[in-house]
């Protein structure tokens, strides 16, 4: 029978790890920077696609200030940076009209006059 057990380091400091023999860190600072690094990736990616919809949202909102209901072409919305790429939902009517949200405002792109009807959901 062998006695001498294998030495268990931390794979973020290289410290020992003592405690339980399913303990992976030395310590919860070890435990969280590890995480972290995993993580960050991903966080960057999502932080900067919330704030890509925020800012949609922000320019629709600036925009669309008469009684909900704001004719409005392509032109005036990307100058005002807004990203066409982004958005948290679409509605599609009875009638088949699909519109795209970011998060309560939203827009229909209207064929016949090539400009965008900007809408607010009455679901707040």
């Amino acid at each position: 029978m062998d006695t001498t057990k294998k030495q268990r380091v931390c794979p973020v400091c290289g410290d020992k790890i003592i405690g339980r023999s399913d303990k992976k860190f030395c310590s919860d600072h070890c435990r969280n920077a590890f995480n972290n690094k995993l993580n960050s990736e991903t966080s960057k990616n999502r932080r900067n696609i919330n704030n890509i919809l925020r800012k949609n949202r922000r320019i629709l909102e600036e925009i669309n200030t008469q009684s909900g209901k704001t004719l409005v072409s392509r032109e005036v919305l990307l100058t005002k940076g807004f990203n066409f790429t982004y958005h948290t939902h679409t509605y599609t009517t009875k009638k088949g009209f699909v519109y795209t949200f970011c998060y309560e405002q939203g827009y229909l792109y209207l064929e016949d006059k090539k400009m965008y009807l900007l809408v607010t959901s009455r679901d707040n």
